[in-house]
């Protein structure tokens, strides 16, 4: 009786001690609202939440990141619009632009992201592509080169009057995290009241960034683009920033949306850092006579990590075989091989490796000459 009652104790120890580690893994995981969400790293593309990231869906106005983006690469920010019929006529969220007047492409992609206007998405559609579905061509274009796998775009607004028009969590992440290299993306976005000329009243019109986040709810928003139709209901793409720590998140069909990014913001921040797995500049670690001091990174590799990841890293370098007479006739190639970063044994990261001829060599030496010398001076230890 002793020794059973000594199992039913030790059993209960153990499923308390499994539903107390399941608690603390639920309670770490942020609670989203939405159908759909996904949390990413924006220098690294590392997905540190998804909810059914990949399924397509319909996603309303946060369609117009991809207008924006087109708008900007362009070069025609600066040339003024005129405002066609259909442009001025299109339904939904408005800037209330009329037919005939003519409006800078620049203003008119701050009007689309901070006041979501159909008009305006309409008008840079005609600018930019020469037409709408010239657009759209170039609209799918975009997301096949920027690795959109799951999407599809029929307008530059995201209105539900074509069914063909979706992506997905995963995709509108990805698109954000190439948009946020763009410096002019990243001001507009970022930017919470904008004013533009209007020739045809006393008053600028003024406006208000619609994305509560950046304006008022969260101090390390950095931007983002809201969206809403019936069909679609509520998306939302955001981004913010804390300690060099850049995050992306999208919510599609997000009843509480607002709340969900601040969750998923708030978990990505306290669980995961940007760690520094491979510094740019000389490799010390390969020996090979001819690699030995010329192999070179031309970046540092970031990767969010968790504090116990990062025993779980591991790089590997793929060489060209070397030849001697690159050294004896400075003809070696420019890129000679890889570093390829794994996680857990998944392939998450991969740079190139540039070899340092012979007068890069000398540059390079006496560079971290002087650095040294400088630190020296100054009292500052050199961790190279």
């Amino acid at each position: 009786m002793k020794t059973r009652g000594r199992k039913i104790y030790i059993y209960i120890v153990l499923v308390t001690v499994f539903f107390s580690l399941f608690t603390e893994e639920v309670k770490a995981s942020p609670s989203v609202s939405a159908q759909r969400a996904i949390l990413m790293d924006g220098d690294t593309g590392r997905i540190l939440y998804e909810k059914d990231a990949h399924t397509k869906s319909r996603i309303a106005s946060i369609t117009k990141i991809m207008t924006a983006v087109l708008a900007i690469e362009s070069g025609k920010l600066n040339e003024m619009v005129k405002i066609s019929d259909l442009a001025s006529g299109t339904e939904g969220s408005s800037l209330y632009l009329k037919p005939g007047e003519k409006v800078k492409l620049e203003d008119l992609v701050y009007g689309l992201m901070l006041r979501s206007g159909n008009d305006a998405a309409v008008a840079i559609a005609e600018h930019v592509g020469g037409s709408l579905d010239g657009f759209v061509y170039l609209m799918n274009k975009k997301a096949e080169e920027i690795g959109m796998v799951n999407s599809h775009f029929e307008n530059p607004h995201g209105l539900d009057d074509h069914e063909n028009h979706y992506s997905t969590a995963y995709d509108m992440a990805v698109l954000t995290k190439y948009a946020m290299e763009l410096d002019k993306y990243r001001e507009i976005a970022g930017t919470e009241v904008h004013t533009a000329p209007n020739p045809e009243s006393e008053w600028d019109r003024k406006w208000k960034n619609k994305n509560r986040l950046l304006t008022e709810l969260y101090k390390y928003s950095t931007g983002g683009k809201t969206g809403y139709t019936k069909r679609a209901k509520r998306t939302l793409v955001s981004t913010a920033s804390k300690g060099g720590d850049d995050l992306i998140s999208v919510t599609l069909n997000g009843p509480d949306d607002w709340n969900d990014h601040i969750q998923m913001f708030e978990y990505g921040f306290k669980h995961f850092d940007s760690t520094i797995v491979l510094p740019k500049g000389k490799l010390d670690s390969i020996e090979n006579e001819v690699y030995k001091d010329r192999l070179t990174v031309k970046r540092d590799v970031l990767l969010s990590l968790k504090d116990d990841e990062g025993k779980d890293v591991r790089i590997e370098y793929k060489l060209m075989k070397p030849k001697k007479e690159w050294l004896e006739e400075n003809n070696a190639p420019n890129i000679v091989g890889n570093a390829i970063i794994y996680l857990e044994e998944r392939e998450v990261d991969r740079v190139p490796l540039y070899f340092l001829k012979n007068q890069e060599k000398k540059e390079s030496s006496w560079w971290n000459s002087w650095k040294r010398l400088f630190a020296t001076t100054l009292g500052v230890k050199d961790h190279g």
